[in-house]
């Protein structure tokens, strides 16, 4: 069995590098001629996830959505009415107001949420430091090694602790509001120039993890909240990470990879759009959600 998911693992790695490389000579073509034209020639064919860069600013998009989710659209010799909706979901995500039934539902659903991060935040804070977060140097103390000989700090022991707190919080949330499935720490095995996704058992994830230092990880994902639409777990509606900056003050932001990264030069949250769909927001103690 290991054999032959290793067998299958080689040769999707093999398919996504050949996949890079042609991606890569349309692109050189792309520069010298008509790009409208040859793009249209390096994408051929179904994106499974709509990938490419040819496509409408996130606001237009945003706006036709909505358009098409309340059937309010307008004619196009008279001015639309701009209605003022207070939640980010709700303004960002149409479909939440198809799926929790109203403007209120939507905006309650996501204060629930941020609400969730911010007790995370004072209970963590408190129980290490009384009545007031932790300084950029206690944040910065280096305080374990990991099996890989990596340094610990504060500032990862305490998110680690307030995110097990915060998803605690949220999985309630969900299970009370959410009418649809959602998966909450879910990692997913993803091929980034094969358009490749997987999910990866909890079971064979603690599998990996109790090897140590191992690859098997690398070509991997684990956002913090999935919600899906329907049973397709493959698919985001809504993708959401937990963010605790250290010290409180710091700009919560996603995780860029590095250069030994399979998704080297990307955030977190544009590898989670690629390979889920749906729009990816950050939740956080200081700022609430932000996209």
């Amino acid at each position: 069995m290991v054999g032959e998911r290793r067998a299958r693992e080689e040769a999707l790695v093999a398919l996504e590098a050949n996949m890079s490389d042609r991606r890569t000579v349309c692109w050189r073509f792309a520069h010298l001629f008509l790009a409208s034209v040859l793009l249209a020639g390096c994408v051929s064919g179904p994106q499974r996830f709509g990938r490419g860069e040819l496509r409408l600013d996130s606001v237009r998009a945003a706006q036709l959505r909505q358009a098409v989710v309340v059937g309010e659209v307008a004619s196009p010799v008279a001015p639309a009415a701009t209605r003022v909706v207070a939640s980010s979901f709700a303004r960002n995500v149409p479909l939440l107001l198809t799926l929790l039934k109203s403007d209120n539902a939507v905006s309650d659903f996501e204060e629930r949420l941020a609400e969730c991060a911010r007790q995370a935040e004072h209970q963590v804070n408190f129980s290490f430091f009384g009545n007031r977060s932790p300084t950029r140097a206690e944040c910065g103390e280096e305080v374990d090694v990991d099996g890989c000989g990596g340094r610990i700090t504060r500032a990862m022991l305490l998110g680690q602790r307030k995110h097990a707190l915060a998803l605690q919080c949220a999985r309630e949330v969900l299970e009370q509001l959410w009418p649809a499935p959602f998966s909450i720490e879910q990692r997913y095995r993803y091929y980034k120039y094969a358009e490749i996704l997987e999910t990866v058992s909890r079971e064979e994830e603690a599998r990996l993890l109790a090897e140590g230092c191992t690859r098997a990880l690398w070509r991997t994902i684990k956002p913090d909240i999935v919600l899906h639409a329907d049973r397709n777990l493959l698919r985001s509606v809504l993708t959401l990470d937990y963010k605790f900056p250290c010290p409180d003050t710091n700009e919560p932001r996603w995780t860029r990879y590095g250069e030994s990264s399979a998704y080297a030069g990307f955030n977190q949250g544009e590898i989670y759009r690629q390979a889920l769909g749906g729009e990816v927001f950050l939740i956080s103690p200081m700022t609430g959600v932000i996209q």
